[in-house]
């Protein structure tokens, strides 16, 4: 059985370096046999999540219909001023509109994080700031996160990483998220 993995990440910029630390997760996902589906950018220009508001705007539900159909996640957020960025943030309540489904948010789902800040306080209080709204999501956080120092890690255009050891944790990280869905899948 094909376990699909949802990337959700990156920034306003495109290309950003967080959302191609997504890509190399998301790559590790692959490998191990998922179908993956990213997230990323302007995917996440979303209104501000009000759930009184019951009509979603078409990228919001695509992100709900994607979170819904997800096996596996990868997070992954820049850090700013020391905590998760305001767009993934705003995607990630979304997942309340999953509250009533089967599998309400994100209840037996594996769920990789990781942070990309410029210095290593914002990224190590990023990674920890998603790790616990993966728990109160009913989350699995994966036993590797990545916490990544982008003064210190160059992501280039065609998937590379500057750092071999940061590229093999972040496939790593993709990877326990699919072969954790592939174990749980019913």
């Amino acid at each position: 059985m094909t376990v699909t993995v949802v990337g959700i990440g990156g920034s306003l910029r495109p290309n950003s370096q967080s959302e191609r630390a997504m890509r190399i997760a998301l790559s590790g996902a692959a490998d191990a046999g998922a179908k993956v589906i990213e997230v990323s950018g302007p995917d996440l220009v979303l209104p501000f999540y009000d759930p009184a508001i019951p009509d979603r705007p078409e990228n919001a539900r695509r992100l709900v219909d994607a979170l819904r159909a997800a096996d596996g996640v990868v997070l992954v957020s820049p850090g700013y001023h020391g905590t998760v960025s305001g767009l993934v943030k705003n995607a990630l309540d979304y997942v309340e509109d999953l509250r009533t489904d089967e599998r309400p948010y994100l209840d037996g789902r594996a769920v990789g994080c990781v942070a990309a800040a410029q210095g290593w306080q914002a990224s190590v209080t990023t990674l920890t700031a998603l790790r616990s709204i993966v728990h109160a999501l009913r989350g699995w956080p994966t036993p590797l996160g990545a916490a990544i120092n982008s003064r210190e890690v160059d992501f280039d255009l065609e998937g590379g990483c500057s750092d071999h050891s940061v590229a093999g944790n972040l496939r790593t990280i993709g990877r326990q998220v699919a072969e954790f869905a592939a174990s749980h899948a019913g």
